[in-house]
């Protein structure tokens, strides 16, 4: 499980004004060889581009729906699908 992948997550809850950006950044940074981003959308959910190794991926997703995170996430969908590159680490959007 090895190969690169793009994990696109949409996060839902309180996930917005509590930090969760920046921890998901910092927990991409933590996990290392992931580029993508975070973002908040208009209706409240953050929506999460990671690139990189499945196993890291999947690390983070996992992060995503654990208790660990700030705020109340009350639920992760998540799509898979090959990397299309063009990101320079992992920024904040």
């Amino acid at each position: 499980m090895s190969d690169d992948v793009r994990m696109t997550a949409w996060v839902r809850g309180r996930v917005q004004g509590v930090g969760f950006r920046w921890f998901t950044r910092a927990n991409a940074l933590e996990i290392g060889g992931l580029a993508g981003f975070a973002l908040n959308l208009d209706d409240g959910r953050v929506q999460v581009v990671a690139e990189g190794p499945s196993d890291n991926c999947h690390r983070l997703l996992d992060w995503l729906r654990s208790d660990d995170t700030p705020g109340r996430v009350d639920g992760v969908t998540e799509i898979w699908d090959t990397p299309r590159g063009g990101y320079d680490g992992f920024a904040i959007r």
